[in-house]
């Protein structure tokens, strides 16, 4: 072989390439992916891929293999909204609300513990892609990938641990409409063969028949009327379904306006089997007055999905929302709320509604959202704990009797 004085010039840099090549066949030491990790691994609010509150990123959907403790899944759908569209941004905007929410200040001093680095893995599993074309589609889409998480198992250290509350993993859905809890409480149903008890923060019923809403057009005795899939109308069709507990499911806040003339809304919601906390009643019972209001109603054993649309809060404070009602609570009440409510047994939870393209600058809406999300979080993480604790404690009393 010849070898010209080009090539023999570039022999260094192909031996420098080839060293590079081999040093990135081996395999790192701990201590060096450590070292790594503590460098380059960490976020600031304003920098990294947007997640909710950076957490790790897993398609679950199409990763089965995946072991969680506690998902974040977005819901991008608002094509059943009755009046201001846009809610199909939302997952995206609330991840953008948690930005400042992070592992190495995460710490929640109510709760005296860390949701990001307790017992719990929590993973954002991205998005389902909803069709916006096609809502019976589009329900069948979110139905499926609410079965398809529903059937997964929970994390081995989660599964070895031996408490109940671990046997399953939970998903918290970022919404979208409030139409989205109709296929997860349908996946829930199956997971837990049996019910659910809901309990619903909003302005509004969201019990309605259908029919309710303007309908010359439809039959309103035909249940597979497109139409009758709308964010005001999913919890009638779940207890038509018998998806929800009757006689233990809750609204709190509510300040709608009814339909007609008299309070037969009211009538077809109690025989629906709901409690219903007003909006006003804060100003006679406060907060501790809700809270034992829920918890006496509920207790801690129940499975409960949590569904919060964020027009619970006023829209002086929450103003990016598909249906606003003014008169609502304040966020801090919103959260103290859910704070004095975390014995609750959390199966699954959504906060819904947000509507970016009506928000101020400030993303006030998308930052409250994503705050309520955050005390879901830790109520789920802290029931986990205060779960492991009683066994525990058991297997103690076991010991000492014998």
């Amino acid at each position: 072989m010849r070898w010209n004085k080009a090539s023999l010039l570039a022999l260094p840099a192909l031996a420098s390439a080839h060293g590079a090549h081999h040093l990135h066949q081996e395999a790192f030491s701990q201590e060096r992916l450590d070292e790594l990790e503590q460098k380059w691994g960490t976020d600031w609010g304003f920098s990294g891929i947007s997640t909710f509150a950076h957490l790790p990123h897993t398609r679950c959907l199409t990763h089965p293999e995946k072991a969680y403790d506690i998902a974040i899944l977005g819901a991008p759908f608002d094509t059943a909204v009755s009046y201001r569209p846009g809610a199909r941004f939302g997952p995206r905007a609330i991840r953008s609300g948690s930005a400042r929410q992070t592992s190495f200040r995460g710490y929640n001093a109510r709760a005296g513990l860390n949701p990001f680095t307790s017992w719990a893995n929590i993973v954002d599993c991205g998005d389902i892609p909803i069709t916006p074309f096609d809502n019976a589609l589009a329900l069948r889409q979110m139905s499926e990938a609410y079965l398809e998480l529903a059937g997964r198992g929970p994390t081995e250290k989660s599964s070895e641990s031996g408490v109940k509350y671990f046997s399953k993993p939970k998903v918290i859905t970022l919404g979208g409409d409030h139409s989205v809890a109709l296929p997860a409480l349908r996946a829930l149903n199956k997971a837990y063969g049996h019910p659910i008890t809901v309990v619903h923060f909003d302005a509004h019923l969201d019990t309605w028949h259908p029919a309710k809403y303007p309908s010359a057009w439809i039959d309103p005795e035909d249940p597979t009327t497109q139409s009758f899939l709308n964010h005001g109308s999913m919890f009638w069709l779940a207890s038509t379904e018998g998806l929800i507990a009757n006689g233990s499911s809750v609204h709190a806040g509510l300040r709608t306006r009814l339909s007609g003339d008299d309070a037969t809304d009211y009538e077809d919601d109690t025989q629906q089997g709901w409690m219903r906390i007003s909006t006003d009643d804060i100003d006679d019972i406060g907060t501790k007055g809700i809270i034992e209001s829920i918890m006496g109603r509920v207790g801690t054993e129940t499975p409960v999905y949590l569904s919060i649309d964020i027009d619970v809060i006023d829209p002086g404070l929450a103003p990016a929302t598909g249906t606003p009602e003014p008169g609502g609570w304040s966020t801090r009440e919103l959260i103290r709320i859910l704070r004095g409510i975390e014995g609750l047994n959390v199966v699954g939870a959504d906060v819904v509604e947000v509507s970016p393209a009506y928000d101020s600058s400030a993303e006030i809406t998308s930052v409250a959202a994503a705050q309520v999300v955050y005390e879901i979080l830790t109520s789920i993480v802290r029931k986990g704990l205060t779960e492991q604790a009683k066994i525990g404690s058991n297997k103690s009393s076991e010991k000492d009797e014998l």
